[in-house]
């Protein structure tokens, strides 16, 4: 059963540095590193540690993301809707069709859980 839970280790050495699909940089010259730490058995999860410099994206979402913030501060203003100010402890979700912009105001680490199915 130990196989049933898995336990975040800290970040490896090799993230993956290039920008999300659907992620494109608007203002200033954010950086992201991602950390796919596990997958689920039927490989239709993924979670991990994202971490992110200051500056704004602009996003297209195509998944469901679960997300529990660690550090910084993140202000997420979807196309036609309020802006959302987020910040350490804050968990939120963000669901397929989302588009909008993530301006990082405070560099983030965040956890996260994406269901790509």
């Amino acid at each position: 059963m130990s196989d049933m839970v898995f336990r975040f280790p800290a970040p490896g050495p090799d993230p993956m540095m290039t920008d999300l699909e659907g992620w494109t940089k608007i203002e200033g010259n954010p950086t992201m590193k991602t950390w796919v730490q596990h997958t689920s058995i039927d490989g239709s999860v993924i979670s991990g540690t994202w971490e992110a410099t200051l500056g704004t994206w602009h996003t297209s979402y195509k998944f469901y993301e679960f997300v529990h913030l660690i550090e910084g501060q993140i202000t997420i203003t979807p196309e036609g809707g309020a802006p959302v100010t987020l910040q350490p402890g804050d968990a939120f979700t963000v669901e397929p069709g989302f588009k909008g912009t993530w301006t990082i105001e405070k560099p983030v680490r965040k956890h996260f859980c994406i269901k790509l199915s």
